[in-house]
């Protein structure tokens, strides 16, 4: 079956690599460069037979990857770091190249090869880097803002060093296609940003009327590998182009849900992107050069770390971010592979150094995830020299949170929740990742931080220790164990609402001590019952008994039986008990315009007024004072013959049961309030 079954290989070999990093506590992608490793030609054993064509799809991968960044990256979010990103990645790569010139000399190399062993070097991993950021939950700190900048300007820099460097043959061949690239990457700039911005959503508008999810799906990746390659035709890099058109299609009302289309596409080929980052390693090259190898990879990793936070520095970019910066950008990125095959292929560089690079760059940015995962524990230990940074938060008092709800994802229903704290004057965080929620709870006036809620600074930020509960609302199982772990260990105290998306995770959550679950499948299951027999006119109190049946024989098997929600359930069995019924104050009726005490019910019936609703409100254990209106919705509790008797002193016979609609309207408002 060819490549068709290397990629079956693949994926499986990474689906139990990843199983295994994910036990670990390591990053995903550890796994899948794993996977390559051991599927690659170096390694012997069961071997993936076109290396070639899977390398040519995890191009698609880098390519998804920079056009999923450019949905979520608008040019707004350049603004704060354009200073550091357009001078400051130039002295960035001036003095790698430096370094890299220092490190061959070292090494006894002669002095083309040391210009471009530190051309090599002075390239970080765009891929490698924003996996790493989104695994850890550092997008939208300021830090992750200031390495997307310089990355982007590292990116751009890519064209021009792949014909400068050659020129080093034969300078005078080089200098009219330098000048030819120049003009080419103006003219496509310009015409992407002028025109792409007019186009584009309207191009997405006519689509999106056609009311195809496939077709709209199609159009998205069209554009963003279409115009990655339309980029590549005109000399620039295929990744970069695909990241200006995700730019310029965040600027349209269709970003976001291109955003979430895109992301398992984009998953799937970045997984064989890291994968054939696997299986350049050679593990008989390594062994044979291990200790060469080894002080590259410790030379490099110290002089680009330290080049980075000083450039950082010298932007006047304080607190934690030098570090993060360093710490995340050390390693030898993906473009410095195309740049050596330019190499080799030119006769620059030799087949040893094209080898010792390439080894070099996969061992770093295998090292990536775990160096920059210090970062947190680094200026955790020298508080008093970093102060940690604000990740990006929204509507925060100045006097900050205490004594609040953290709502852990902003959707659906974290939304309802931070809707009905609002009205009851309640304090909350929102914590959420996904830019269009956030932007929702924005404009509602909610305070929301941006980020992984299961990251210890994501939590630090919304102020978990001081918080009097902590909500769950995302229904993934691991990202809600993550969560729940995270939160244990910041404030072991705090109690924990969680929503359950599978009974099988019940043990899970007993384990991290969360009894207080909602299941939403069943309590929807529950609604529609109810609505089910409404429409068959069964009687309220029925209804209401069914359903709670069902509701407590399922947790009550299901849920340990020291949870408070068995507490809840009890009190819910005992209302059906008080045989509560809803009835509707008709036209004509002697309670029109009468208050409670004038009426003198519980005297006259042995009947109580426990609840009144109107026009939608609902007026629970209303007073004395409490004056009625037509079509009142009276909620009275009583024997039966107490509520005949209201019926006959107070309703008109022949209306005196609430029709099926105002009824209904009663038993929501109920159970709402109960």
């Amino acid at each position: 079956m060819g490549i068709t079954t290397d990629i079956i290989l693949l994926v499986l070999t990474a689906f139990f690599c990843g199983l295994l990093m994910q036990r670990l506590h390591q990053p995903l992608i550890l796994g899948y460069i794993l996977a390559g490793v051991i599927l690659g030609p170096h390694t012997g054993g069961m071997t993936i037979q076109e290396v070639h064509e899977i390398e040519l799809l995890a191009e698609i991968g880098v390519g998804l990857l920079l056009f999923a960044l450019g949905l979520e990256f608008s040019h707004n979010d350049l603004k704060p770091v354009k200073w550091i990103a357009l001078f400051g990645t130039t002295l960035q790569l001036a003095c790698t190249m430096g370094l890299g010139i220092g490190i061959g000399r070292l090494m006894g190399w002669d002095g083309k090869t040391c210009v471009w062993f530190g051309a090599l070097i002075s390239l970080s991993s765009t891929m490698v880097i924003l996996k790493t950021l989104m695994n850890q939950g550092w997008l939208g700190t300021l830090s992750s803002k200031v390495m997307i900048g310089m990355l982007i300007v590292q990116d751009l820099a890519v064209v021009p060093m792949m014909i400068i460097l050659p020129l080093m043959n034969d300078p005078a061949a080089g200098l009219v296609s330098l000048g030819q690239a120049a003009v080419k990457a103006t003219l496509f700039l310009t015409c992407m940003f002028v025109l792409g911005i007019k186009l584009l959503p309207w191009l997405m508008r006519q689509i999106a009327k056609l009311g195809s999810r496939e077709l709209f799906l199609l159009a998205i990746i069209t554009i963003g590998l279409g115009i990655g390659y339309a980029t590549y035709l005109v000399g620039l890099s295929f990744a970069f182009g695909a990241f200006i058109a995700g730019m310029v299609l965040n600027e349209s009302d269709y970003g976001h849900q291109a955003l979430s289309d895109i992301i398992p596409l984009r998953d799937v080929f970045g997984l064989l992107f890291f994968a054939s980052v696997g299986m350049l390693l050679d593990p008989r090259f390594l062994f044979h050069h291990f200790g060469t190898i080894l002080l590259l990879v410790i030379l490099v990793s110290l002089g680009k770390g330290c080049i980075f936070a000083a450039v950082s520095w010298l932007f006047r970019y304080g607190n934690v971010i030098p570090i993060a910066v360093g710490l995340g950008l050390f390693q030898i990125g993906e473009f410095s592979f195309v740049l050596a095959r330019i190499g080799l292929a030119t006769g620059s560089i030799s087949t040893d150094l094209y080898n010792m690079v390439l080894t070099t760059a996969v061992l770093t940015m295998i090292l990536t995830p775990v160096v920059s995962g210090q970062t947190s524990r680094l200026y955790a230990l020298k508080k008093k020299w970093f102060q940690k940074e604000p990740l990006e938060s929204i509507n925060f008092p100045e006097q900050g949170f205490e004594k609040h709800v953290v709502i852990a994802g902003g959707g659906r229903v974290g939304l309802q929740i931070a809707t009905t704290l609002h009205r009851l004057s309640i304090p909350f965080v929102i914590i959420e990742l996904d830019q269009r929620r956030i932007e929702q709870a924005k404009q509602a006036g909610y305070a929301v931080v941006y980020g992984d809620a299961s990251h210890e600074i994501v939590l630090n930020a919304a102020s978990l220790a001081t918080a009097s509960l902590l909500v769950v609302t995302i229904p993934g199982m691991v990202e809600s164990q993550g969560i729940v772990a995270h939160a244990r260990e910041f404030n072991s105290a705090i109690p924990m609402v969680a929503r359950l998306s599978d009974p099988d995770f019940l043990d899970v959550f007993n384990e991290l001590k969360v009894t207080d679950l909602v299941y939403p499948e069943l309590e929807a299951g529950l609604e529609m019952t109810r609505q089910a027999l409404l429409a068959l006119h069964v009687p309220v109190t029925e209804i209401h008994r069914q359903t709670e049946t069902l509701r407590r024989e399922y947790y009550s098997t299901k849920v340990r039986q020291d949870n408070p929600y068995q507490t809840l359930t009890q009190f819910r069995a005992a209302e059906q008990q008080f045989d509560l019924e809803w009835l509707t104050v008709p036209p004509g009726s002697s309670l029109h315009d009468k208050t409670i005490g004038e009426s003198e019910i519980r005297k006259k019936t042995g009947a109580s007024v426990v609840g009144v609703l109107r026009d939608g409100h609902l007026e629970p254990n209303p007073g004395p004072q409490y004056r009625f209106q037509e079509k009142d919705q009276v909620a009275l509790i009583g024997s039966g013959k107490a509520r005949d008797a209201f019926r006959a002193n107070f309703l008109v016979p022949e209306v005196a049961f609430a029709p099926q609609p105002a009824e209904e309207a009663g038993h929501i408002a109920f159970d709402t309030a109960a």
